[in-house]
């Protein structure tokens, strides 16, 4: 008996568009015994309907082509229309963070076969003012660069127009006055940068390395200063630890938690997974196990409960 998949795109995402491997993505799902029904999001009620319809549908999961920002719609309208349904994710935006996190291959042929390879695996999401986020939160000197960075320059640069765009940011940059409450620890002065993770990476950088997709945590990352110059002095600190694993450096505050609560003294700019997020004061928390999803094989899996930073030379210079 044939099995039934939902095939959610966005014909705009990244550099190399999924409608350029349609065929070949149906093909392979032909090939694995379902029948696959394709729509097109159009980025309006119909995008709600259509979700809200699949709940009462026989889906074995839902196919979701898109990166972050995409992959953030969608969520916030799953969760809000309740169809308690496995998700897929193909990357084919930009960064990709959450597709790496769950390891999932870059290629969106090598994706698709992992995913028909792969099982269903329960991962933590984040909330903020009761909006979903399922990479990561962030408010400061370039975290909402990819809000302002034009589609086409993102297709046709990738990561590289997000820097380019980001340097544009320091001329009028303002450090943020914070105070921060949580149950792992708190914070009070002025910052540059204020991250909330539930993955790993932001703009495929390992910035959050110790964070776990699945602990029922989230991982706050504080760049402390009142300059751009200082985050970037730190920057320069920080990359050899993330290679070494050592821990943060005194500049950057880390704190593990389920929720917090945070304060501005003035509206500063959110983000959530290159989104738009929500204004001051802002509550966050981490719903423990709230999405499934189909991850890789073990055997071909990258990353959530493996570690992803580069791969470091072992004892006889090889690399392990």
């Amino acid at each position: 008996m044939l099995r039934n998949v939902l095939f959610l795109y966005n014909p705009a995402s990244g550099d190399h568009p999924v409608t350029d491997y349609l065929d070949d993505i149906v093909a392979c799902y032909q090939d694995h015994g379902y029948r696959m029904t394709l729509y097109r999001l159009r980025f309006d009620d119909t995008d709600r309907l259509t979700i809200e319809a699949a709940a009462s549908e026989s889906f074995d999961h839902l196919l979701l082509a898109g990166g972050d920002g995409t992959l953030n719609y969608l969520v916030n309208h799953i969760k809000a229309c309740g169809p308690d349904i496995p998700i897929a994710v193909l990357p084919v935006g930009t960064a990709n963070d959450f597709a790496t996190l769950l390891g999932m291959p870059q290629d969106p042929m090598e994706a698709c076969r992992a995913i028909l390879e792969g099982a269903v695996q329960p991962v933590d999401l984040g909330i903020a003012n009761g909006r979903y986020f399922v990479n990561v939160f962030s408010c400061g000197l370039f975290t909402d660069v990819s809000q302002k960075t034009p589609t086409a320059w993102k297709n046709n640069l990738g990561k590289i127009a997000y820097y380019i765009n980001g340097i544009g940011d320091l001329p009028r940059f303002r450090s943020m006055d914070l105070s921060i409450r949580t149950d792992g620890g708190d914070f009070d002065g002025k910052a540059v940068i204020f991250f909330v993770f539930n993955g790993r990476t932001a703009g495929t950088l390992p910035i959050a390395y110790q964070s776990e997709g699945d602990d029922g945590l989230l991982d706050v990352l504080i760049l402390k200063g009142d300059s751009p110059l200082t985050p970037l002095r730190t920057a320069m600190r920080y990359l050899p630890n993330i290679v070494l694993r050592k821990g943060y450096p005194s500049g950057i505050v880390h704190i593990k938690c389920s929720h917090l609560h945070a304060l501005s003294t003035r509206d500063e700019h959110t983000d959530m997974d290159g989104q738009p997020g929500p204004s001051f004061p802002i509550d966050i928390r981490c719903a423990h196990n709230a999405l499934r999803v189909i991850v890789p094989p073990k055997a071909m899996q990258r990353a959530l409960w493996t570690e992803t930073l580069p791969t470091l030379p072992g004892r006889n210079g090889a690399k392990q």
